[in-house]
């Protein structure tokens, strides 16, 4: 026996040799330690090759139906639904047993958020791979231990009296003993006792969040010391000598809304291992930034900037935080490059709000600390290539749209310090002595032009001011609160259509079959070219309501309804659920309204308002709301043909990035370099009005899901799809797409598809996009309009551009009087507010837009020429009146402040040693001020305690300059203002 287990060893060892030795000298930095693209390789093929995991590709950072989440922030975001029981029977997710991959992950933002301690020591990260495997109701505790042992000594060849491991302590708050079970198995495999230590709740029981799937982990500590001593009570104390390196977690509970914890019905295996961590331990390096994933980067750095090397520095010996800039360039641009490859630019909100900030920090690091030139941070972006790109190939191909995106944006924080600088200093001079900086204009700064807030302390204390803090903290708690209200709050699933793990597992186990929901797609054309849908008739299974399964529910209460079949669409694949009612078999006048559908774990729950008891067993007939279904199917078809002509027209590079089909429009985000035109919004639009006029054949087929993905030119989104799938094909039989090597679906509409759709493409009659905006950089959204309402959305783009014509027309008059020309004015003002939120084809609201902007152009320039030919002619006037006075004090008609600002200024330009002060009274009893003081009369002389003077009187306000000011006040103090004025200028003169 010994002898056949040394065999197998041996086989292992070959089976896993690489052209390098895993024993490294123990010499830092010696050329024989292994690459950290060797060590995330062994993991791989240790798991799969040895232990007959699947391997799978990393997911994308960006979380795929998780709003909860900014980012991926752990290996098993993506098996969350096998873990809840929410993944539906035939998807490839629930086909799952044993599985490993390398997770990209970000942690900044939300819960797990590392973002400002990045820099300051020598382990915190952004981004970082999290090495794991997984077990899905196969091996357990026994099985997960043993084999990650064996990774860790046997071909990583760490040193066993260097590793440590813990386990779950128990909670007797919780009834919960230790997990003596996972204690024995690690002394089983060899390790000593004083190396297994047990720990409280806090370190060794994970939980996926307030309620769910949890259950005790064990964690791997390295001793980075070693030496023969014990370093057991450094464990989990915070010593950057023992570090954890890799953790197990055993989930065997759930936890419930009420806080207690119930047995899972099956027990999972989830494992993580920092491979920034561990390539650390096997380069015998004591700092991540030390390891060739972030060497080669950190050299970069150092031949771009030009300063001094990095040296590892932290704390008190880093002089001028050089080295802390050095390691938040070299993990942030890491970041960037992923998140942007996979779809996550710097923006205005959420992750790309997060990721704006961290793409500014390391600029103000480049800028401010390495004093390097603009362009540093994308041009590291082929050196983060190099290192990852073996890994994660996608970077490869997006290197130049990286360094674009990270150079426009660089360029515009870079505008934006200068712009907010500029509002700083004004505020200051404008505050008065001794007062707050405002928090509202600090806040301003902060939310709108993405101004650092240390920044912003840090030039006030340079002028010896303070922000108002407390009301800063307050507008930000404001901001907090509104964003929790907002769409994403929270999102907590409705608990009568989100089926919890304990009752699918209860459902399963009770042998209650997945609902049949092929009656959604029993359609057809009648002979007068409607659509007919026939009712379902179908048996009450299950009633769910509280979190709970029931076979009976009263009179009154909402509860989900789980039935044998179904002809309601459920909620997924962005297409909203059916509507509709269900009638009970015998009793036609009593109906039982469907609010939404949820598909959970291969269950359709109907949300149902209970007018009568519902009871298990009742015999019920559905129908759908048949309008808002047919306009649900329209617009999904709409939107796959919609798909289709961007790529035509903008590039197969055109990818799409999410959508959404509702009865009353569709919405479709795609990549794009920039803004759509005019032209191209047109020929997009031409494209689909011609596949509808030729009333294309709609052909839909179920096929295997290995044969739908080898299809040219497949459109298919990053989601998990049953198997086998549903083709949707435009005017090509999917037979004819599937025939090898057929370029058929280059030519027309093909994706995979779970929605319902049109029959034919003549009943969406017309398409008109009307709106069209960057998301972010990179990223557009179309929201279009099918039938009837892009009719009628084209009928009122022609009637706003005959208005806009008529106001053309009126403009090319040029009128000679300034009111008709400020009521033009007004009127192109407004049609612009009116276009801005009428829906219109979008390609006309630019059209008409510009042409707007240009009469308002024209409009103001105008009025400012018609303004100084009357400012001219009223100061010739003046002028002769009051011949070369020093002073000129007197009143004068004037349509507006503007105009009578003009004549004083005139006057001076006409009379240079001349100040003047202008009163004008107008109908409405007001009177306005206008003043300027000759330059020869300064300091003495202000303008602006002049007018404050003057419109005091007058019970008004003014302000201004030494120079200029302008002010107003009530007519009835008039004379007496204009006696002030002239005592006030001879008291000074």
């Amino acid at each position: 026996m010994a002898a056949a287990a040394a065999g197998r060893r041996r086989l292992l060892l070959l089976l896993l040799a690489v052209p390098w030795r895993w024993r490294c000298s123990p010499r830092r930095g010696s050329a024989g330690c292994p690459p950290a693209g060797q060590v995330r390789a062994a993991f791989l093929r240790f798991f799969q090759e040895r232990h007959g995991h699947r391997r799978l590709p990393s997911a994308p950072v960006r979380p795929r139906g998780d709003p909860r989440l900014l980012f991926v922030n752990a290996g098993m975001n993506q098996f969350k639904p096998i873990f809840l029981g929410t993944a539906h029977p035939r998807s490839e997710l629930a086909q799952h047993r044993r599985v490993v991959n390398s997770q990209k992950c970000v942690r900044a933002g939300g819960k797990h958020n590392d973002l400002e301690d990045v820099g300051r020591d020598t382990y915190h990260h952004t981004f970082f791979e999290m090495l794991g495997n997984w077990s899905f109701g196969d091996y357990f505790k026994e099985e997960a231990c043993s084999m990650a042992w064996e990774l860790l000594t046997e071909v990583y060849e760490i040193p066993r009296d260097r590793l440590y491991v813990t386990y779950f302590g128990g909670d007797s708050s919780l009834g919960l003993s230790a997990d003596e079970e996972c204690r024995d198995v690690w002394l089983r495999l060899g390790v000593p006792a004083s190396h297994v230590l047990p720990f409280p709740l806090k370190d060794n029981f994970w939980e996926m969040g307030d309620t769910g799937p949890c259950g005790p982990c064990t964690e791997i500590h390295y001793d980075h010391v070693g030496g023969g001593r014990n370093a057991a009570a450094l464990v989990n104390q915070g010593s950057p000598d023992v570090v954890e390196i890799w953790n197990l977690v055993f989930m065997q509970y759930s936890r419930e809304v009420e806080g207690n914890l119930l047995p899972l019905p099956q027990h999972h295996v989830d494992t993580g291992m920092g491979l920034e961590r561990l390539v650390t331990v096997l380069q015998h390096k004591r700092s991540n930034y030390d390891t060739d994933l972030f060497t080669p980067i950190l050299d970069a750095i150092h031949k771009g900037c030009g300063g001094p090397r990095y040296q590892g520095l932290v704390g008190d010996a880093d002089v001028g935080r050089v080295n802390m800039a050095y390691r938040v360039v070299a993990d942030h641009v890491r970041t960037l490059c992923v998140c942007i490859t996979d779809g996550i630019y710097p923006g205005l909100s959420g992750a790309e709000l997060v990721l704006r900030r961290i793409l500014r920090r390391a600029v103000r690091f480049c800028s401010e600390v390495l004093h390097a030139p603009p362009g540093l941070l994308a041009s590291l972006v082929p050196t983060v290539v190099e290192v990852l790109g073996d890994a994660y190939p996608e970077l490869m191909k997006n290197a130049d749209q990286i360094m674009d995106i990270v150079n426009e944006n660089e360029a515009a924080f870079l505008s934006s310090l200068e712009r907010g600088r500029r509002i700083i200093e004004r505020t200051v001079q404008q505050m008065e002595p001794f007062t707050n900086f405002p928090a509202e204009v600090a806040w301003s700064l902060y939310g709108n032009l993405g101004f650092p807030l240390d920044l912003i302390d840090l030039m006030l204390e340079e002028k010896g001011i303070s922000l108002d803090s407390a009301a800063f903290n307050e507008l930000a708690l404001e901001d907090a609160k509104r964003k929790a209200g907002g769409p994403q709050a929270g999102h907590l699933e409705d608990s009568n259509t989100c089926l919890d793990v304990h009752s699918l597992a209860q459902l399963r186990s009770n042998n209650v079959p997945a609902t049949d929901d092929s009656p959604k797609y029993a359609y057809t054309l009648g002979q007068h070219g409607q659509y007919e849908f026939s009712p379902c008739q179908a048996t009450v299974l299950m009633l769910y309501r509280d979190q709970s399964l029931q076979k009976e529910v009263g009179a009154g209460q909402r509860c989900g309804v789980i039935l044998d079949r179904t002809n309601f669409y459920a909620e997924q694949g962005g297409q909203a659920s059916d509507q509709g009612y269900m009638i009970r078999l015998g009793q036609q006048d009593i109906l039982f309204p469907v609010e939404s559908v949820r598909l959970c774990g291969g269950y359709v729950i109907h949300e149902v308002a209970a007018v009568e008891t519902l009871r298990a067993g009742d015999q019920v007939q559905l129908f759908v709301d048949e309008a808002q279904r047919l306009a649900c199917m329209t617009n999904h078809t709409a939107t796959h043909l919609l798909n289709f002509a961007l790529r035509h027209v903008l590039g197969d590079n055109t990818e799409q990035r999410g959508s959404h089909v509702t009865a009353e429009r569709l919405r479709f985000d795609f990549d794009t370099k920039g803004p759509v035109t005019v032209e191209q919004l047109q020929q997009v639009e031409q494209v689909v009005q011609d596949v509808i006029k030729r009333n294309e054949v709609v052909h839909m087929a179920e096929v295997p899901l290995t044969l739908a993905r080898r299809v040219q030119g497949l459109r298919a989104v990053d989601e998990g799809y049953p198997d086998p799938v549903r083709i949707v094909s435009l005017g090509v039989p999917v037979e004819s797409v599937l025939t090898r090597d057929s370029e058929a679906a280059m030519q027309t509409s093909v994706e995979l598809c779970c929605g319902t759709h049109l029959l034919q493409t003549g009943a969406m009659e017309d398409l008109t996009i009307i709106n069209e905006r960057q998301l972010v950089k990179g990223i557009s959204r179309v929201i279009a309009v099918t039938g009837g309402q892009a009719k009628k959305a084209r009928e009122v783009g022609q009637c706003l551009a005959m208005e806009v014509d008529s106001l053309s027309l009126r403009m090319k008059q040029r009128s000679t009087s300034i009111p008709e020309m400020q009521k033009l004015s007004k009127e192109v003002g407004q049609l612009t507010k009116v276009l801005a939120s009428t829906a219109v084809p979008q390609w006309q609201r630019k059209e008409l837009q510009t042409i707007l902007k240009a009469l308002q152009r024209t409009a103001n320039t105008a009025i400012k020429k018609l303004e100084m030919q009357q400012a001219a002619e009223k100061a010739q006037s003046l002028l002769a009146k009051h011949c070369n006075r020093p002073v000129i004090i007197d009143t004068v008609p004037a349509d507006s402040l503007s105009i009578l600002m003009k004549v004083v200024n005139q006057l001076c330009d006409k009379s240079p040693g001349t100040s003047v002060l202008l009163l004008s009274p107008q109908v409405s009893g007001e009177v306005l001020c206008a003043c300027q003081v000759s330059k020869n009369c300064l300091p003495v002389f202000s303008a602006a305690d002049w007018a404050v003077a003057v419109c005091t009187q007058m019970e008004g306000k003014a302000g201004g300059s030494p120079i200029v000011a302008k002010g107003s006040g009530n007519a009835k103090g008039m004379q007496g203002a204009l006696t002030t004025a002239l005592e006030f200028a001879q008291s000074k003169l």
